[in-house]
């Protein structure tokens, strides 16, 4: 073979070569694509929001006698979007040394936001507490599902109908004894917070 055709045949393999790196450059960057947008995600914490009538009270009830009943229906609402759970406490003062509280029994029963609360509600419903009214409690405000724990769901509502009565046997010394009791109302969330 001539150094002229062995010139010409390694020329026409580079040339071959350079065509077949070039067409294979060409091949494996055709590709299809494609591009979308999710756009304005707007992410929002819930709320926790108890309410019970913006700490107006419930009863004033000026001259008890031994025997006497009053009724008092205190709305819990929950005012968040998320769901709760609340427990209920209380605290009583006697200013004048008397001890009224100590004498005062109560009885609290969950009823329908709109019901009416009287014996007929008392004596239909169920008790979630009973005895001094000094002591009126139910559930627990420590973090957590506990025993008696009420829970709503986010924007619902109900009531607490609560008797409190004299008992017929309260002693003489209760005259004109006054006392004052203040229900504490504490909510937590429930997701996440078993």
């Amino acid at each position: 073979m001539s150094t002229s055709t062995t010139r010409r045949a390694v020329l026409g393999a580079g040339v071959a070569a350079v065509a077949l790196v070039g067409m294979t450059g060409l091949a494996s960057s055709a590709l299809f694509t494609s591009q979308d947008t999710s756009a304005g995600n707007t992410f929002t914490a819930g709320t926790v929001a108890l309410g019970t009538g913006a700490g107006a009270s419930v009863f004033t009830v000026p001259a008890m006698a031994p025997g006497d009943v009053a009724y008092g229906k205190v709305p819990v609402a929950n005012d968040g979007s998320l769901e709760l759970r609340y427990a209920m406490t209380s605290s009583s003062t006697n200013t004048d040394g008397k001890g009224l509280a100590a004498s005062l029994t109560a009885t609290v029963v969950p009823t329908a936001a709109g019901a009416t609360c009287d014996a007929a509600a008392i004596t239909g419903g169920t008790a979630i507490y009973s005895g001094a009214l000094s002591a009126a409690a139910f559930g627990d405000v420590t973090a957590g599902a506990q025993t008696g724990d009420r829970t709503l769901a986010g924007g619902a509502s109900e009531a607490l109908c609560v008797k409190v009565s004299l008992p017929a046997a309260t002693a003489n010394t209760a005259q004109g004894a006054t006392t004052s009791t203040t229900l504490t109302f504490d909510g937590e969330q429930t997701h996440g917070n078993a």
